[in-house]
């Protein structure tokens, strides 16, 4: 939006604000006034392998003066090892009955592993009928696309990312956590979103580190004790630098903690059999000389809604 340094004529001042609120409000709601804008609560869906389970998306539209009627969703899978896409094919279309102006209208789909793979074909063939035959990483990507009451097609840049991982992959709620500069707190990142990836079978990716959204470490779960190992390197084998300076584990690499505990209690998996609300503790840090380390610890829920 152009900045008005002069307002001369009282037309021209009603003008102005006129057309500054209309493009203001086209920028919060995605170009409202075309309508079709879809909202997707989730973006990252963990599949997990042998599981049988059915999977679960929500999501919304605004109803403004153009108003959503209904929205297609679409797959395609990607193989992780070939990097290969398949063709795009339609999972499912929902019809959005709720269309009075001014509402947010929810919606829901569920969806199984066959329901998946039906229609796909990549490498000149369909998936396997079994999920065991899949790649760890293996994704399928969901998109949206809505229709309107102008008979119009809409697709939206939001999509969801159904990734074939192992159990604790998935989107956490952080219900605690610290930060520790030079051996003072400096505060905490709580009810924020953490992703955990998996890599292959036993490795799984980390994505963010408190404030910054931009790090990303690596971990192993031990299948017996539950104890959680980051380590020092990144996946081609490079040494692992957060925020520039070099990861601190556990285990001792890029130095000592001088802050908080990093230890069996501060670092492990609780897994929930009941409810699917796994635990990650993890503590790691970065390690910029003797009084001058940062620490974190952060205290993950896995969400299943």
């Amino acid at each position: 939006m152009k900045k008005i340094k002069y307002l001369i004529l009282s037309l021209l001042v009603v003008s102005v604000l006129v057309s500054c609120t209309d493009e203001f409000s086209d920028e919060l709601t995605g170009n409202a006034k075309e309508g079709g804008l879809v909202g997707v609560n989730n973006l990252l869906i963990s599949y997990v392998v042998a599981s049988g389970a059915t999977y679960y998306a929500t999501g919304s539209v605004y109803q403004g003066d153009i108003q959503t009627g209904s929205v297609d969703i679409y797959k395609t899978f990607t193989d992780n090892v070939s990097g290969e896409v398949s063709n795009k094919v339609l999972l499912t279309s929902i019809d959005i009955t709720d269309t009075t102006i001014g509402t947010t209208a929810n919606f829901e789909f569920s969806f199984t592993y066959e329901q998946l793979i039906e229609g796909i074909t990549i490498g000149g063939g369909p998936l396997p009928p079994e999920d065991g035959g899949l790649n760890i990483g293996d994704f399928w990507s969901l998109t949206y696309e809505s229709h309107t009451s102008q008979g119009n097609d809409h697709p939206n840049a939001a999509f969801t990312k159904v990734a074939v991982g192992t159990r604790y992959a998935g989107i956490y709620t952080v219900t605690e956590s610290s930060y520790w500069n030079s051996g003072g707190h400096n505060g905490d990142w709580n009810g924020t979103d953490r992703i955990i990836e998996s890599v292959d079978a036993t490795i799984y990716r980390h994505v963010g580190l408190a404030f910054w959204d931009d790090n990303e470490y690596f971990f192993t779960v031990d299948s017996d004790t539950n104890y959680i190992t980051i380590s020092p390197e990144n996946l081609d084998g490079t040494a692992t630098l957060l925020n520039d300076s070099p990861i601190m584990t556990c285990e001792g690499a890029g130095g000592p903690f001088e802050s908080i505990p990093c230890d069996a209690s501060t670092s492990t998996a609780v897994p929930d059999d009941i409810n699917g609300k796994d635990v990650l503790k993890l503590t790691t840090g970065y390690f910029r000389g003797t009084g001058a380390t940062r620490e974190f610890f952060e205290n993950l829920v896995k969400q299943t809604d």
